[in-house]
């Protein structure tokens, strides 16, 4: 599934410009860092540090650590999260794990198994 950008608003501190899609046939491990907006339709494995936006499509899936401005997850991520602005879990996702943020919006239909601090 294609997510366009104007489909999520940021803050102002937040670059919601595209700057790297990993696609559904690739399997990254390590630490990813970048600015901008990156989408993730494969596997990461380990951490990811953005001052910006990373979107987890509903092919991806994350393990490890994620350090972002603005958290925005479709797919299946079991991670330590902080993020700085929002955190956003929409359907169909599943979330295990715990997460720091000031902001967190779960829809319905979403799987959550771990805790959330609010700061």
């Amino acid at each position: 599934m294609n997510y366009r950008l104007e489909d999520f608003a940021a803050p102002e501190a937040v670059s919601t410009q595209l700057t790297g899609v990993l696609e559904s046939a690739v399997e990254f491990e390590g630490t990813l860092a970048y600015h901008g907006c990156f989408h993730i339709n494969g596997v990461v494995k380990g951490r990811i540090v953005t001052p910006d936006m990373l979107v987890v499509g509903e092919t991806g899936r994350v393990q490890g650590v994620v350090e972002a401005g603005v958290v925005i997850i479709y797919g299946k991520v079991e991670a330590t999260v902080h993020a700085k602005y929002r955190v956003e879990i929409r359907k169909p996702a599943l979330f295990r794990g715990e997460m720091t943020t000031p902001s967190l919006k779960v829809e319905e239909g979403v799987i959550f198994e771990g805790t959330n601090k609010m700061l």
